[in-house]
């Protein structure tokens, strides 16, 4: 890794059947180069033989369904490395890209990660790259679809490329982390099968004196929603997940009321696309509801969300 200026590294990759995808991460980055990939489908596509094929990668078998959380922590756990950076199987960094993110957790002894600006197939930054504590006003904005008007408000930023912007958390789709210091932190909740579980990071960094850095001067592309998983399954996870958060970090009649303002949202979101023939989008955003209500959400037919 010739011109490299942190140090050695490993990436850890997620995955739950992106095998295609993971090919065309790894094919854009130096053969030697440490990964670690973490497959969450019993080997249905081959991951472990694609790692079997490729030098100073390693194959870590979660047992299936174990959710993003518990995976990232038990690639993190494993590792050798000083320092890993967790990357999504559909985010597409450079070496130049991992390198400066590693080397902003070895400058910065109060740093706890350093996460590129994920920018989508539509050239713009992604909704979600990064966001802000929920609170009652920016759960109404949220819900309301008003972020759009006032894009610091809600719940979730899309900062420009290279804008200032201060942020509570920020996501884990190419993030940088000093290994120990992760797991002082106690890693990602993993009462959190996935979502959420960078939102309750983000709270345990700031609780610690700590702060993340996300790096806006850093565009990685991103294709949001590329794993294997159902849309529909993933849409009401999210829902159920926020609501979740809420639940474990706001008293009762608080977190109830959030949760309730979001889901009313998404529900009359969804009723609106079925009248308009947006059926698709229709589903997805009253799965996100029935989530938010009920706080409660399955995969392959397990509820994941009574974990803890």
């Amino acid at each position: 890794m010739k011109g490299q200026t942190a140090p050695a590294f490993e990436i850890v990759v997620v995955s739950y059947r992106s095998r295609d995808q993971i090919e065309e991460l790894l094919a854009g980055l130096p053969d030697d180069l440490p990964v670690a990939v973490v497959d969450n489908a019993r080997n249905i596509d081959g991951l472990a033989e694609l790692a079997a094929s490729r030098s100073n990668c390693r194959y870590v078998d979660t047992g299936g369904g174990a959710g993003f959380a518990r995976a990232a922590n038990l690639g993190v756990r494993t590792s050798r490395w000083d320092y890993v950076v967790l990357v999504n199987p559909d985010s597409r960094p450079g070496m130049e890209a991992l390198t400066a993110l590693v080397g902003d957790v070895v400058s910065d002894q109060l740093c706890a990660s350093s996460s590129a600006l994920n920018i989508g197939p539509d050239g713009r930054s992604e909704l979600g790259t990064g966001g802000w504590e929920p609170s009652f006003r920016r759960v109404v904005v949220h819900a309301a679809a008003l972020h759009k008007v006032f894009p610091r408000s809600g719940l979730f930023a899309r900062p420009d490329v290279g804008e200032q912007i201060e942020l509570d958390w920020a996501t884990g789709a190419c993030m940088a982390l000093h290994r120990q210091r992760f797991l002082d932190l106690g890693g990602f909740d993993e009462r959190f099968y996935v979502y959420s579980e960078d939102v309750a990071f983000g709270r345990a960094v700031r609780l610690s004196a700590l702060h993340q850095k996300l790096r806006t001067d850093i565009a990685v592309s991103h294709a949001s929603g590329g794993s294997g998983a159902p849309s529909l399954e993933m849409m009401r996870l999210r829902g159920a997940s926020i609501a979740r958060y809420l639940r474990q970090n706001h008293s009762p009649l608080p977190a109830r009321g959030m949760a309730s303002i979001v889901g009313t949202g998404y529900l009359v979101r969804g009723l609106a696309q079925a009248v308009t023939g947006r059926r698709q989008r229709s589903r997805e955003h009253l799965e996100y509801a029935k989530g938010a209500f009920t706080a409660r959400a399955w995969v392959a037919g397990e509820e994941v969300t009574n974990r803890g």
